[in-house]
């Protein structure tokens, strides 16, 4: 496992779908120690993207944080992020890693289906995402992932396993306990008026 994979532990913050607040987002990743910060962005033009990809890419390099962009291979290429998240519907691991180099990080959402997992592992994904282990505001019909499911993962995979879906600074002990080597959040850290003085 290279030194860069060994780096997904922890908190894996992702940005929610708003326009980005670069002052925020540098006071989450100094006060929580967060190793791999994954732009989501669903609702803007490419040139919005390329704008604040960049912006937190550089962000990302002062900080020594993992950057990983959702879905775009194409846009992580530009902004020469350290990789790429892929969904069930989007590009196959072979193109991205194809495209970005042998040491992209290749991330793989497996819902919870360990088989799925097993393949990209074969495939050469670097890591894969579980969920949601609890009810998520962000995607409240994604479908659910016991516990039970990350333990019997980590028994059969080799490779790191994040945790994603509800997950807040309550419960994330109950998936890492599980077997997740990272913990995904969203609003646990980017909901201003309820956590603007969260801290692990």
């Amino acid at each position: 496992m290279s030194h860069t994979v060994e780096k997904i532990s922890g908190i894996y913050a992702i940005t929610p779908d708003a326009p980005i607040n670069l002052d925020h987002i540098k006071k989450i990743i100094a006060t929580n120690d967060i190793g791999i910060l994954q732009y989501r962005r669903k609702t803007a033009s490419n040139a919005t993207k390329l704008n604040e990809a960049s912006q937190l890419r550089q962000l990302c390099l002062q900080h020594h944080t993992l950057f990983i962009i959702n879905d775009d291979i194409n846009l992580a290429q530009k902004v020469s992020a350290n990789g790429v998240h892929l969904g069930k519907e989007d590009n196959s691991i072979a193109i991205a890693r194809a495209q970005l180099g042998a040491d992209a990080i290749i991330g793989v959402s497996c819902y919870n289906d360990i088989d799925l997992a097993k393949s990209a592992q074969q495939q050469g994904a670097s890591y894969v995402a579980f969920g949601a282990l609890f009810n998520s505001d962000t995607k409240p019909n994604a479908p659910h992932c016991s516990l039970d499911t990350i333990t019997q993962a980590k028994q059969q995979l080799n490779m790191p396993i994040v945790g994603i879906g509800g997950i807040n600074f309550s419960n994330q002990q109950q998936a890492f306990d599980a077997g997740c080597d990272a913990v995904a959040m969203i609003n646990a850290l980017f909901d201003i008026s309820r956590n603007s003085s969260v801290t692990i």
